[in-house]
Formats: structure tokens, sequence, C-alpha cells
């Protein structure tokens, strides 16, 4: 299994090279079902292994001048602040206990988990059904004014995901770019990659103190999701985008419904 987990690490760097959102829907399953690290742990976990691939795709887009510096500020703050209060007070306030419903009992590993399937099953409708169209990088992009509010409202939202489930929120971010702000695909997924870093790695020194970590796995796995980086950018190149999101998305749909199946009736 755990040869099944490292295969899942590149594949996690793919996942954002190709299209700058997916790697945290890889993430946290390969580690509590491949690496058997508790929930919990691995949604900080993979706020770590996430936020640094992101970076350095990133910082790959900043070279190439393909990142949108306004949009990560619009988003950034924002998500900064509900990273915070979700890590310091809504996940510790949690029960380990949260309720039953027809003998089964819910912890709070398990919602997560739950929350985490009905996300990824979101991601991968969104990715589907293809609805986000390819902009020629010369486009001239409209006006933003009364635009940044529903910005700061979204990067809260975004935050909320990202300190609950260790969750980037790239599929959210990258469609309001593309069809909210005009932004060309290319921009998008470069801003996008460069938003989840700073959410991501802020959320992971929130938490620091709060779990004893695995060091050697976390590494491992963060410099086979850069290399996975590094090979989805290449493809992106010579691979038409409309298919590999489409190819994504069914792979998504169907690990979202292994975990709700797993969770609830799989004991």
């Amino acid at each position: 299994m755990e040869i099944l987990g490292y295969i899942a690490s590149v594949l996690i760097g793919i996942s954002l090279g190709l299209v700058g959102s997916g790697g945290s829907i890889l993430t946290v399953p390969a580690l509590v079902y491949l690496m058997n690290v508790n929930p919990l742990l691995a949604t900080t976990s993979s706020l770590f292994i996430v936020g640094v691939t992101s970076l350095v795709g990133g910082l790959r887009a900043y070279s190439k001048k393909i990142v949108d510096f306004e949009s990560v500020t619009e988003f950034g703050i924002p998500s900064i602040f509900s990273i915070f209060i979700t890590r310091h007070y809504i996940l510790p306030a949690l029960p380990n206990h949260l309720f039953t419903i027809s003998n089964i009992s819910v912890s709070k590993e398990m919602f997560l988990m739950i929350i985490f399937a009905i996300l990824m099953l979101a991601a991968s409708f969104s990715m589907m059904r293809n609805t986000i169209p390819e902009q020629d990088a010369g486009q001239a992009q409209p006006e933003r004014h009364n635009k940044a509010l529903p910005l700061m409202l979204l990067g809260l939202f975004v935050g909320v995901i990202t300190g609950l489930l260790g969750a980037g929120g790239g599929f959210l971010i990258i469609p309001s770019l593309v069809l909210f702000l005009k932004l060309p695909m290319k921009k998008a997924v470069g801003t996008s990659l460069l938003i989840i870093a700073i959410n991501s790695l802020l959320g992971f020194l929130f938490s620091l103190k709060q779990f004893e970590y695995n060091w050697t796995l976390l590494i491992s796995f963060t410099v086979l999701s850069i290399a996975g980086l590094f090979i989805g950018s290449k493809l992106s190149e010579k691979i038409p985008g409309a298919s590999l999101k489409k190819g994504f998305g069914w792979f998504v749909l169907a690990m979202g419904i292994y975990i709700i199946v797993k969770e609830l009736f799989i004991k």
C-alpha cells in the first residue's frame, strides 16, 4: 500500500501542474488510506505537501509572468484570516463524537472525511462539466470595478475549507478567476498555485505545534509531488486540457464515492 501512496504523491504534483488544482483531493485520501495517517493529521500534513508543491509551481508561473498579483491579494488576505480562525478555534472546538445516525457513530475524523468526499464530488462535477473557456493570453480583460468584495468573500470561504480539510480550494479559485475576472487559463492556473501555496503553508504553520509529524513521510511525498508538478507542466503543453480535466474528474468522482462508502459502511 505504501508504494501506491508514493505513486499517488506523484499524481498530486501532476494534477497541480496540469490544472492548478486537485492536489489535496489526492493527498488526504492517500495519507489516510494508503499510509495509515490519522485524518486530522492528514489534513494538516496535506497543507505542507500541497503548499510546498504549489509554491514551486507558483514561482515557475511568476518567472513566466503568468501570475495576477491583484487576485492573489484579494483572495489571500481574507483566506489567511479565515484559515487562522478555523485552525485555532473552529477545528479544536469540534467534539470527538459529533452525533449518531441509525446506529452509526459519527466522530470528528469520520465527519471530516465525509465532508472531504463531498468536496471531491463537487470538484469532479466542476472538472467534468468543462465550462471554463480557453482564452487567449492577449485578450483584453474587463474592468475590475466592484469585483473585490465578491473575491474577498470567496477567499473567506476557501480559507475555511483549507483550515478544516487541508484543501487548497483550487477547484473554486480557477473558475472564479477565469469566468468572473476573465483571466486567461494559464494565468489563472499560475495565480491559483500561488494562492494555494500561501493558504496551505500558513495553514500548516498555524497548526505546527498541534501534532507530531513524520517528516520523512512529508518530505518524501513533497519531493515526489514536485517531480510530478514538472511532469504535469510538460504534459499540459502537449495534451488538451479539457480531456485531461474530464479524465481526472471521473477519477476524483470514483475516489469520493469510495471514501463515503468506506467511512459509512466498511469497518
